[in-house]
């Protein structure tokens, strides 16, 4: 009987187990986790988790009884050491060594921190990446008490988000010109930047962090413009990296993730990945893509094709991001482009930003502006279009776009 070990239980590790019985798969599986909860939503950790708004079993994508009722053998506390490809083995933190037939690793992705030599290991010092670093840091989000974000990524400014709705001093620093610069137009970024100071955030482009200040627990902080500044605690959110660890050290390819092809297959023809750690072909591009979408389509991609399916993945992209009562919606992927219309929506401060590789809609940005994200995912899964100036004029009937 075939046995299936999925290595990481993330979101793309429990979508994949869950939908490998949905098509069938009769075999034994295994689905092995670092932590000692269920598989569980990362997203709400730096939002409404942070703030109090949701219990930990609310963040649980399944109930606790699930993995036992569909016969999926789920080890948690346990983490994988090595993999013997040519044995079709992995070895086991506790010993064990475990066989496989088809191995998937969902192992997502680590945040990267800082130097210790400019303080990065100070005690006040987080990330946001699992349950355990929002545990560790949730005391600190008292009201009154002074934190710096380092990042104006969607990381730092959820948290940002979070420690200014909580009632703490907030300084948000970015090293590069502007905030969100890596992955939004300017005018994105003019938007957030523009929130983020109506409800009392310093918010400081250009700036970087020159060292972390203390001798124990961090008390302050120098930037590179020669500022210091006293704080109580700091979030570093300046992006992740995959992790591919364990790829390498097996003979895998790896690039930026694991290399995989259309189906999801590694270099080694029974060992997959999925999710973050994952790298796949979009539009002729190697992307890897962070989004929650992706983890579960990708995986469930995966599982049809280990189930005996033959489906080659095309990745969909999709993201959202939560800060004080807005809510970000991203459909496609901006990269390469050339123009951006901006839509005023029909809520006060509903807005959406329309992106254009030459005459190519690429990706759109939507601000409180459902409708109007909907339309344009729609727009670009369909491939089409429209003309620019039927985007940015009020009289447009956003709707009649998606007609034939």
């Amino acid at each position: 009987m075939t046995h299936v070990v999925v290595v990481g239980a993330g979101q793309a590790g429990a979508s994949l187990v869950a939908k490998l019985r949905t098509e069938g798969f009769a075999g034994d599986i295994t689905l092995i986790g670092a932590e000692k909860v269920p598989p569980y939503q990362r997203p709400p950790l730096s939002k409404a988790y942070l703030l109090g708004e949701m219990a930990e079993e609310r963040l649980y994508l399944r109930p606790a009884d699930f993995y036992a009722a569909q016969n999926i053998t789920l080890r948690l506390d346990t983490r994988v050491t090595g993999i013997d490809p040519e044995a079709q083995t992995v070895q086991l933190s506790d010993g064990e060594t475990l066989g496989y037939d088809e191995l998937v690793l969902t192992v997502g992705a680590h945040p990267r921190t800082l130097p210790a030599a400019i303080g990065g290991m100070l005690d006040g010092v987080f990330a946001v990446r699992d349950l355990s670093d929002a545990d560790a840091m949730a005391p600190a989000f008292a009201q009154g008490k002074r934190v710096l974000i380092i990042g104006g990524g969607y990381i730092g400014l959820e948290a940002a988000a979070v420690a200014s709705k909580l009632g703490l001093q907030v300084t948000l620093v970015e090293m590069a010109d502007r905030i969100l610069q890596r992955v939004a137009a300017p005018e994105t970024s003019d938007y957030f930047r523009a929130l983020h100071q109506a409800h009392g955030v310093d918010i400081r482009e250009g700036v970087g962090l020159d060292r972390l200040l203390g001798d124990d627990h961090v008390t302050g902080a120098r930037l590179t413009d020669g500022s210091e500044l006293e704080i109580d605690f700091a979030v570093v959110g300046v992006g992740i990296n995959p992790a591919t660890i364990l790829a390498e050290s097996a003979g895998i390819d790896v690039g930026n993730g694991i290399t995989t092809d259309s189906h999801g297959r590694t270099s080694d023809p029974h060992i997959w990945a999925a999710g973050d750690c994952a790298s796949s072909q979009f539009k002729g591009q190697t992307i890897r893509v962070e989004s929650v979408g992706n983890a579960i389509d990708q995986a469930e991609a995966i599982a049809v094709n280990i189930a005996g399916g033959d489906i080659a993945y095309t990745p969909k992209p999709w993201f959202w991001s939560d800060q004080y009562d807005c809510k970000l919606q991203i459909a496609g992927l901006n990269i390469g482009y050339t123009d951006v219309y901006v839509r005023k929506g029909d809520a006060e401060g509903a807005q959406s930003h329309w992106y254009y590789s030459a005459n190519t809609l690429i990706a759109v940005d939507a601000m409180n502006d459902a409708r109007n994200y909907m339309i344009g995912k729609r727009l670009i899964e369909a491939g089409r279009s429209p003309d620019p100036s039927l985007l940015t004029d009020p009289a447009t009937d956003m709707k009649a776009l998606l007609r034939p």
